[in-house]
Formats: C-alpha cells, structure tokens, sequence
C-alpha cells in the first residue's frame, strides 16, 4: 500500500498580514519541517543502535569464550527478527498512523540496549538482537513514508529526491555511525560494554520526545481493515528481472553484512588491529561509501545505477581480497576496498529498488518491494552465517576469498536480467 500525500493547501486571497504574527501557512510549514527532521534523527538513531554492537563483538568473544561462528548466529538473530517485524508490523502505519508505530519502535529498541546493560551471555545477546531487528522492521518502512509526506506537507509540489536522499542517508549512515560511536567510546571512554548503550539510549529517549511532537495528519482508512502480515506480489510479466533484482538486493545486504559482522575478527586477527574505534570505522567507512556513492547516482536511471554498482562492488571486492592475500596484508587496502565495496552495494541496491518500482503497478507496489527486503535480509544472514561456518574449517583469507566468489557469481548469472539483454 503505498502512502497517501497531503495535498497542497488551497489558494487564498491575498490580504494584508499582521508585521508582528507570522501566517498560518508558515507555522504549519515550521511544524512539519521540525517533524521532517525529528523523524530523520530518529530513523538514524534506530539503526545506528542496531549496528552499536559491530566493534564489541572481540570484547563479548573474550569475555563469554564464543568463537567467530557465535558472532554469525547473533547478527543472523537480528537479521530474523528485522524480517519478521517488516512483515508483521512494518506496513501497520498505513492503517494506524506513523506515529503510534514508530513511538513503539523506539521503546523496543530502548528495551533492547537495556537488556545489553543489565544481562549477560550469548542468551542475552540473542534476545537484544532479535528486539533491535523487531524494532528496526518496524522503523524502516514508517519512517520512510513519513519522511516523504512530511516533506511533501512541508514543500508541496517538490520533488520528492530530497526526502528520498535523507531516508538513505538516515538509514545507511545511522548503521555506519552507530559502530564508529561506539568504537571511539570502547577504545577511549572506557566501561565497553556499558557506555556505548547508555549514550544509546539517551539519544533514543530524545528521539522518543522530538517524534511525539511531529505532527502526523496523514488520512488513515475507515474502518480499518482487518489485520494481515505484509504480502509479498511477484510482476508476473517480468518475474526474470523481478528476481534478479532480488538477487542484487542479497548481494549488496550480504556485503554489508560481512562489514558488520564479521569485518572486525579479519582485521583483529588476520591484518593485526585490535583498537576498537578501528573496529568501528570500518563499518562507517562502508556504509558512508554507499550513502555517497547513491547520493552521486541520484539522477541517473536504474540501469545506469545497477551497471555502476556491479562494476564498483567487484572492484571493491578484488581490492579486499587483495589486501588479506598480500605477503604482508594491509589495512589500508581492506578499508580502501571496503569504501569502494560499500559504494558499489549502495549503487546495485538503488537500482534494484528503482527496478522493482518500476515493474509494478502502483497499487501493488509496496507489495514487491517487501519481497526485495525480504531477499535483501535473506543476503544479510545466509552468506555471513554460511562464512562463519567455513571460518572454523579454513583459514580466514581462505574463506573471504570463497564469500567473493560467490557474490560474483550471483553478480554474474543476474546481470544480463537486470541490465535489460534478456
């Protein structure tokens, strides 16, 4: 269901405006641009939290005694969680309002960063993940839409780029932030375990606040209809491309992925780094390259976005693989290919959304994108679980190499469907 648009106020007559009272028209216009970057800060917030644990990940594996495979199941657990709350909750705003879902959402993940802080062991860190991807599936499709009808409220008749901009940048800077944050944090405040969740759930609390003051005066149905999950609709005249552009969502979910779950041990073991904010500015440095690189393809068509992306993601994944395969392997190379890697997932994953917006009929829309979220979190945690397992039988440049190839070969067989030749 796609998201009904306030529409432009009507025209009036002009009249002679007090000096000292600024016009309706204009405190209206305030408001929703207040509420236009509330919910932007607290869409960014949301997922920065979910990625906090990114550059801990070491500090848990020494103090529990779990191995890198652990760290798989936990990401796989938030992963879980995300896909089942996009299916079950995500669409609810459409029917009782963005805000009723959102301020939920942000408790949930307030809950979540609790649990971090009060209980300890894998059991805890399983049940803080799958909260977080419970409130993240829930955050991901509200706080889009009520981005874009804030900004529609707030400039009517602009183009919808600029919303479209701050929700990507929202969504993929807040999972790059939130491991920079807490990297500097661990490595330099101290208490590791401790103030990189307490300084989260300040910022969540704020959040809570700034979004139960932006308006919400989006149209709701009546009555409303009675509750199912989220369906998912398939094109039938163009299932070849539809799934192929499924498979370009896995395939940049799955590269981000390995920077947020696993990216850490390589550094830390195979390349030697152990600073925690190091840690962390890996995952930023990716997901700032994909926020960048769609910021750059804004105006380009979805062809041109996948064909760029394909190119640069496989660049960027030689690169990686280089930098653990060299005699000495380099740190700057891995974070080099990571940018360059980051920024190719950020371009095929554009393209693949714009495709599949473009193959569907407007009133069943949301319905196909569902199923390209849904491929994308399958790409999230099937490959990076997959790799975590070759880790406990291969060496790790070994297993990086085995995770390449495969993405290339996915790349490869859903090429020639998303770039139009057959």
């Amino acid at each position: 269901m796609t998201p009904t648009l306030l529409a432009p106020a009507p025209a009036r007559a002009a009249r002679p405006a007090a000096p000292a009272a600024p016009a309706p028209d204009s405190a209206r216009a305030r408001r929703h641009g207040f509420g236009f970057w509330a919910v932007a800060y607290a869409f960014l917030v949301v997922m920065a939290f979910c990625a906090v644990p990114t550059p801990l990940y070491a500090i848990y594996q020494a103090r529990d005694g779990f191995s890198s495979f652990v760290v798989t199941i936990v990401f796989a657990a938030y992963a879980a969680g995300v896909v089942v709350s996009l299916f079950t909750v995500g669409h609810l705003s459409d029917w009782h309002g963005r805000r009723r879902v959102l301020i939920p959402a942000l408790l949930l993940s307030i809950v979540s960063a609790v649990v971090f802080l009060l209980w300890h062991g894998l059991a805890a860190l399983l049940v803080a993940r799958v909260l977080s991807g419970l409130a993240v599936g829930a955050v991901t499709a509200t706080a889009t839409a009520w981005i874009a009808e804030l900004h529609s409220a707030r400039r009517p008749g602009a183009s919808p780029k600029r919303a479209q901009l701050v929700g990507t940048a929202a969504n993929l800077g807040g999972i790059g932030l939130g491991p920079l944050v807490a990297g500097m944090l661990a490595q330099w405040v101290g208490d590791p375990l401790v103030i990189p969740y307490a300084v989260s759930i300040a910022a969540l609390l704020i959040a809570l606040v700034v979004v139960a003051l932006s308006p919400d005066e989006r149209a709701l149905p009546s009555p409303r209809p009675r509750y199912r999950p989220q369906r998912v609709s398939v094109p039938a005249a163009a299932r070849g491309r539809y799934f192929a552009a499924g498979a370009a969502a896995a395939i940049a979910f799955a590269t981000f992925g390995l920077f947020t779950s696993l990216a850490p041990s390589f550094i830390a073991g195979t390349l030697g780094h152990t600073s925690h904010a190091l840690a962390g500015a890996a995952a930023f440095v990716v997901f700032a390259g994909g926020v960048v690189a769609q910021a750059a393809i804004a105006a380009r068509s979805a062809r041109q976005a996948v064909a760029a992306g394909i190119a640069t993601l496989l660049a960027g994944l030689v690169v990686v693989v280089a930098a653990v395969w060299l005699p000495q392997p380099s740190l700057a190379l891995f974070l080099g290919g990571g940018v360059v890697a980051g920024a190719g997932a950020g371009m095929l994953f554009k393209g693949a959304i714009a495709t599949v917006a473009a193959l569907a009929a407007p009133e069943r829309r949301a319905e196909a994108l569902a199923g390209i979220f849904l491929a994308g979190y399958i790409g999230i945690s099937l490959p990076v679980i997959g790799l975590g397992v070759l880790l406990q039988e291969v060496a790790p440049r070994v297993g990086l190499l085995s995770f390449a190839v495969l993405l290339a070969l996915v790349i490869a067989a859903a090429a020639p469907k998303l770039l139009g030749r057959s």
